[in-house]
């Protein structure tokens, strides 16, 4: 079954650094998925900054505007898809990415499968 791993970061620091993990533990974390065979895909996101938020009304009227302006301080980095054999398995596999640590999350949800 394929889950999402949505990895959101936490705190980080003035230099725009998060302390919780290296780029060391992101290529461990990578080459362990890769080598268990469950990787389907991943990527990280560009740094916030670059976000365009666009809402729609009911009357069709569109805004756009910069940055995610989230009511919250954890902000998505990034993801996995990972094929496993069940949620139990995807939760181990959450705790081990270095996105779950300190003060990030990552949250694990079945990705649909419409033809099932």
């Amino acid at each position: 079954m394929k889950y999402m791993l949505l990895i959101n970061a936490g705190a980080v620091g003035e230099d725009g650094v998060n302390n919780d993990c290296t780029v060391q533990d992101w290529q461990t974390f990578d080459k362990a998925v890769q080598e268990a065979g469950i990787f389907v895909s991943g990527e990280s996101l560009a740094d916030l900054v670059t976000a365009t938020t666009v809402r729609v009304a009911a009357d069709g009227t569109r805004s756009v505007v910069d940055g995610p302006f989230a009511e919250t301080r954890e902000v998505l980095g990034g993801f996995y898809v990972i094929d496993v054999p069940d949620l139990d398995a995807a939760l181990d596999w959450a705790a081990r990415c270095p996105g779950s640590w300190g003060s990030g999350s990552v949250v694990v949800r079945p990705v649909a499968d419409f033809g099932a």
